[in-house]
């Protein structure tokens, strides 16, 4: 029986509105067993049919807390609902049951899952896209592009943890 594809998505965004912020970044971690491939959106690049594409064959998403933020902002900023399309599991309600509570990167040191952009925080990311936008700083983009990356291939780490829990 050949497995499933899963992806495991996080975005960045400008802020925490729906309504006045943008998408800058969607990650997706695309995995097949031990095969995957990592894929990003960036900026211009994000819009229904990319995102739609890169997910195409796709039969469940992994977030943490997407079910609360990543997956409505994508509804309202791209008019696209993918909890309706996919699958959708949120990691967050998993670790909640296993009494880990924070946010991503408490739960991360929680469980011993390693990060290299320690410093680097939703708030940060945000200076990094405008430092990135409006002084053409491509380390900038470099930084949010490798905290994003971060974020996305530690969800599957995370749900291998939480399977380990029972």
């Amino acid at each position: 029986m050949r497995a499933c594809l899963e992806a495991y998505l996080d975005i960045e965004t400008t802020g925490l509105s729906f309504q006045d912020c943008q998408i800058t970044v969607v990650g997706v971690h695309l995995c097949r067993g031990n095969n995957g491939r990592f894929i990003q959106l960036v900026g211009e690049d994000i819009s229904a049919d990319s995102l739609l594409e890169v997910l195409e064959g796709v039969e469940v998403i992994y977030t943490y807390n997407g079910s609360r933020f990543d997956l409505p902002f994508i509804r309202r900023r791209l008019g696209v609902d993918l909890a309706e399309i996919f699958r959708h599991y949120d990691l967050m309600y998993d670790c909640w049951r296993n009494n880990l509570r924070g946010g991503f990167k408490a739960v991360e040191r929680q469980l011993g899952i390693h990060r290299r952009l320690t410093e680097v925080n939703g708030y940060e990311a945000v200076r990094l896209w405008w430092r990135y936008v409006n002084n053409y700083d491509r380390r900038a983009l470099a930084v949010l592009l490798e905290y994003n990356r971060e974020d996305v291939i530690n969800l599957k780490a995370l749900r291998a943890k939480l399977a380990a829990c029972g």
